[in-house]
């Protein structure tokens, strides 16, 4: 079979090949479109800036220094950031559901059981006129507290330059002498009382503080013309330590505090602003209850202070003749509710309204033969008669 297909497969070779024509092949130009550099808005310092980072290496780390890492928060900018994402740890509605709370009212019972029974234990008797108030505090702390006072007010005295009269002085010699007939009327004869007047005549001012620290400027002794009238202001002054007025107004601030600070709890469960409750809570306990108890300390020492120069043997109505100077001499006063003092004619007014006690105890005093003799010096003065012993 394979030999049969020999003779044509040779025929077949020796025919010559037919060749076509040769065209070359048109294929269309590629056009390759131009590369165009992108249109920045930065300059070229900021574009070169704004380059990724070149991947760390250890042979350029040293040598090159990059200049696109942005700068590190401060720690100020990281303190604002987290108060800024900070939450509260209590919120007004946590407040108000510990208020709904029976656990919450029955500690607000108690608390306030306590209170009434703190207040009711510390309640005592002001000497001489008898009033009850509140007071924790000793007599001990109060005389430290009035020492404290005292260095304190040396050094600003000094600071000031202000001038203590020696004790020759007639000035000082004059305060002593008033001073000496009223300590064993005060019932503090064992007090270390020490006597300073200083040399200020713009200022008429007078006070003792605790622990028998006498300070008088000597703007107030041309108003005090007798020694009676300064007997009315020594006593006075000597009053707030007999009453223990310091002690107290000590123990109202616990009380004050206290009671803001219940009112700033309970109105922080309505949302109000602590700061703004603060500021108007305290103010208004000023107003409310500060300056009344100011104004009714004063005029126990008025009181107190007058009963004291009636037994001293001093004339009670030159205390009205003293406040009438003082108001005679007065500048421009705040309203009385407003002040931490009572005005001048309420004290005459509750003065004249104690002389005739003052009268009394006076008259049964040992001080009858005392006001003859001094009738009869007055007598003589008047006459121009010189009295021989």
């Amino acid at each position: 079979m394979f030999g049969a297909c020999r003779p044509a497969l040779a025929a077949a070779t020796r025919r010559p090949l037919l060749l076509l024509p040769h065209r070359p092949i048109q294929t269309p130009p590629i056009r390759i479109p131009a590369l165009r550099r992108p249109i920045s808005l930065l300059s070229h310092h900021q574009h070169h800036q704004s380059k990724p980072p070149r991947p760390f290496s250890p042979h350029n780390h040293h040598h090159h220094r990059s200049y696109h890492t942005p700068p590190s928060p401060s720690r100020e900018d990281l303190h604002n950031a987290r108060l800024a994402a900070a939450r509260p740890l209590v919120t007004t509605s946590t407040l108000r559901r510990a208020a709904r709370s029976p656990g919450t009212h029955l500690i607000a019972l108690l608390a306030i059981a306590g209170a009434f029974v703190f207040y009711f234990s510390n309640l005592e008797t002001v000497p001489v006129s008898g009033r009850t108030r509140f007071n924790v505090y000793s007599a001990s702390t109060v005389k430290k507290a009035g020492e404290m006072q005292f260095r304190a007010l040396l050094y600003q005295l000094e600071r000031d330059g202000a001038v203590i009269l020696p004790d020759y002085d007639f000035r000082v010699l004059r305060v002593k002498r008033v001073m000496r007939k009223l300590i064993p009327f005060s019932g503090m004869a064992d007090e270390n009382w020490e006597i300073f007047v200083i040399d200020d005549p713009r200022t008429a001012n007078a006070f003792v503080l605790p622990g028998g620290k006498v300070f008088v400027f000597s703007g107030i002794l041309p108003l005090a013309r007798s020694d009676s009238a300064l007997a009315a202001v020594l006593g006075h002054e000597v009053a707030h330590n007999v009453a223990d007025h310091v002690g107290e107004r000590m123990s109202q601030d616990i009380g004050a505090n206290i009671l803001l600070g219940s009112a700033i709890a309970l109105l922080g469960v309505f949302g109000l602003a602590p700061l703004l409750v603060h500021f108007v809570g305290s103010r208004a306990l000023e107003i409310a209850f500060g300056h009344p108890m100011s104004r009714l300390q004063e005029s126990e020492a008025d009181y107190i202070g007058l009963m004291m120069m009636a037994e001293a043997c001093y004339d009670p109505a030159e205390a009205v003749a003293f406040w009438a100077r003082m108001e005679a001499a007065k500048g421009e006063e705040v309203p009385e509710w407003l002040s931490t003092h009572p005005s001048n004619t309420s004290r005459i007014k509750r003065i004249q309204e104690w002389l005739p006690e003052a009268m009394e105890k006076r008259k049964s005093s040992d001080c009858q033969s005392t006001m003859a003799f001094a009738d009869l010096f007055k007598r003589a003065l008047s006459q121009g008669i010189i009295m021989v012993a």
